[in-house]
């Protein structure tokens, strides 16, 4: 990939979630139907780990079924069981094939991108005593029990870290935090907590203080490509008639280089004449202003203090 800076990779398991009509599950993994060709595709914790291992990915997950939401209780303790069975194949084969990460072929590229790499992103090149990491996943749908035995199961199976999966799946946002604080309390507190698929940069603050370490949503890249900006002002639809003569910047309070460079007239403008600029520029907007979320909960986390969101409000919990 040339991307000389960290990666995680997910294993597919939100795709067995948001792809059911076109899959089958069982026991051994999940065949998908292409919706292009109709073609069939077989997904397993073998095949889904060697994907990963050979995209040379810093941090890899175990392929899990991600549970729908509704789901009795009968269904969330029959998915996490599945859950668990494919960590501990995941596992087996990481084990066995994780020398197999292509990192010592970074020496290959053009010299800038090798000096970066050697630079900015551990392990170095060609060290090949190095792996990656393979993150557990926790299921249980919205069962607190299931998820601490998912937990514990988990635990006992072993990983470098631990991933809570299975919510932003059309729950409401208060359940998401009640699950996520039943959640948390049984995973180890000296490895990396990583929750799947949250969320506004109110959120990330509101978790960081529960004591998740790791976030991921595809949330400020899709709002930026239907014109929705996060500014410390608070969120903003660009395509909105009343910016076509603001000059002022996208936030006014965001040193990125889209805000030192471009105002909301020109941006409102782009999006209305259907520019892929559009995107490209509300998209670097929205990824700069997570980063200065971020660089706000880790400096709050040094000095001791509660962190809150940009706009100076104390975060909380949203229905």
């Amino acid at each position: 990939m040339a991307w000389p800076r960290a990666i995680l990779t997910d294993s597919g398991g939100f795709q067995v979630f948001s792809l059911s009509e076109l899959r089958q599950l069982t026991e051994d993994g999940v065949t998908f139907r292409s919706h292009l060709d109709g073609s069939s595709h077989f997904f397993s914790p073998e095949s889904a780990t060697e994907a990963q291992i050979g995209l040379g990915a810093d941090i890899i997950v175990a392929f899990d079924e991600c549970t729908e939401y509704p789901a009795d209780r009968e269904r969330a303790q029959r998915s996490m069981g599945l859950t668990v069975r494919w960590a501990q194949r995941s596992k087996k084969y990481f084990e066995e094939h994780k020398q197999e990460v292509p990192w010592n072929r970074v020496s290959s590229l053009p010299s800038a991108v090798s000096d970066a790499a050697t630079e900015d992103h551990q392990p170095e090149i060609g060290n090949c005593e190095a792996t990656q990491a393979l993150f557990g996943i926790v299921q249980g749908g919205m069962d607190p029990a299931l998820r601490r035995e998912s937990a514990e199961r988990t635990i006992e199976i072993g990983f470098p870290g631990y991933a809570i999966g299975g919510l932003s799946v059309g729950e409401p946002r208060s359940l998401t935090r009640e699950i996520v604080e039943a959640t948390i309390q049984h995973l180890p507190a000296d490895k990396p907590r990583y929750l799947m698929g949250v969320g506004t940069p109110e959120e990330i603050v509101e978790y960081a203080g529960l004591g998740i370490d790791m976030m991921d949503c595809v949330l400020p890249t899709r709002a930026a490509r239907h014109g929705l900006l996060f500014t410390s002002e608070g969120k903003i639809s660009i395509k909105q008639a009343k910016f076509a003569a603001d000059s002022g910047p996208p936030d006014p309070n965001c040193g990125c280089r889209v805000c030192g460079r471009y105002s909301r007239a020109y941006l409102r403008h782009l999006y209305a004449a259907n520019e892929v600029l559009a995107q490209v520029l509300n998209t670097v907007h929205n990824l700069s202003f997570y980063l200065d979320t971020m660089r706000s909960v880790r400096h709050s986390i040094a000095l001791g203090n509660k962190a809150q969101f940009l706009s100076g409000e104390q975060s909380r919990a949203k229905s």
